[in-house]
This record gives C-alpha cells, structure tokens and sequence, in this order.
C-alpha cells in the first residue's frame, strides 16, 4: 500500500495526461478517475441499467455501451436529471478511488482527477499537485485538439472551479505554459524526488 496519495488536477489541456505518464515511467501508480468513471458504467454493469431505467432505452447504444454524448446533452440541459446521475455515480466512483489507491505498491501513489476539486475527492488525497496553464493556451489547445469551438471550450472552462481557486487548494504546482518536454521532466523528477522524501516521514 502506497503511503502517500497525490491529487493531481489541473483545467482542460493543462497536460495532466502527459505529466501523469512520465510519473508512470517512474515506476509511480496511476489511478484514473476518468477510467473509474467509464468502469462503473461499462457494458452490463448495474449502474448502466439504472442509467436505461431511469432516462430510457434511447440511452444504450445497440452494442450496449452507454449513448455518452445523448446523456451529456440531457443533463447539462436539466440540473435534477445531472444531480440523479451524480448521486448514482460518484459513491460507485469514489469507493472505487478508495480501492484502488488502498491496492495500489508504489511508494506514492497518484490520483489524476480533472474535477478533483468540484467532485470534493481532494478529501482522499495527502497533497494536491495542480498542473497550471492559461485560460488563453487552454482554449488554444482545446481547439486544435478536439476541433472544438471557442464558445464550446470557455463553457467547458467555466464548468469547472476557476484558475485562482484550483492554485489555492494546491500543495504543489508545475506551471506548464512554456516548458519545454526537458524541463517538464525535471520538474516532475524534482517532485519524484520530494514525494518520495515525503513518504519516509510517514
């Protein structure tokens, strides 16, 4: 079991995915909250079928997975049909966060969660690690990667807690607006090194 758990967050295209692979390299145990949450509403699962009953058959697709996209566009146009699904899935997702992070043989491990804040899973977590970009380079790199507008993008942003409130809740934060790939790595291996430390006083 891993003595320490690090919260790793950070807003839309701040780099999450490229920073938690490197600590992976490492030899660091990653628990994806984004993964969890697809597990708990896999084909078959008791979730998914709560999901049928509850807002129709409409909401499975024929290979039985569920409609993600029809599902998104219903609850972000009714907030008690988003406050229900939130009810079913985040007790499913957090004890599974639990689990894992209880199974997990790393020294540390890592929690990388977009809405870590919003979601209150800070909770579970010793330290948060905030990857830190902004909100223009987020836009830009929204839009070349998922084709998305501009409108579409400040909307995602404004979902979530604001730049300012996600660097208070921080222990730790890598700024990653202008790093190059090296000096990423440093900072991730100066962290490595730290966390590590950190475990030994546990």
């Amino acid at each position: 079991m891993s003595k320490l758990v690090i919260g790793l967050t950070g807003g839309i295209a701040s780099g999450k995915t490229t920073i938690t692979d490197q600590f992976n390299k490492l030899g660091i145990d990653i628990i994806d909250a984004d993964i969890i949450a697809r597990q708990v509403v896999a084909v078959n699962s008791p979730a998914l079928a709560q999901i049928s009953n509850h807002f129709g058959d409409e909401y499975i697709l024929p290979d039985g997975q569920l409609n993600r996209n029809l599902l998104r566009n219903r609850i972000f146009a009714n907030e008690a049909d988003k406050l229900w699904l939130n009810n079913l899935l985040h007790p499913l997702i957090r004890n599974n966060i639990i689990n894992q992070t209880k199974t997990a043989n790393s020294d540390y491990c890592i929690l990388v969660a977009p809405l870590l804040i919003e979601n209150k899973l800070n909770q579970l977590v010793d330290r948060v690690l905030v990857v830190d970009v902004s909100e223009k380079l987020q836009i830009e790199r929204t839009m070349l990667r998922d084709n998305s507008s501009e409108e579409v993008v400040k909307a995602i942003i404004a979902s979530q807690v604001t730049r300012s409130e996600r660097l208070k809740q921080a222990d730790d934060v890598i700024n990653n607006d202008d790093l190059t790939p090296s000096q990423l790595i440093q900072q991730i291996n100066s962290l490595d090194k730290k966390y590590i430390a950190l475990t030994k006083m546990v």
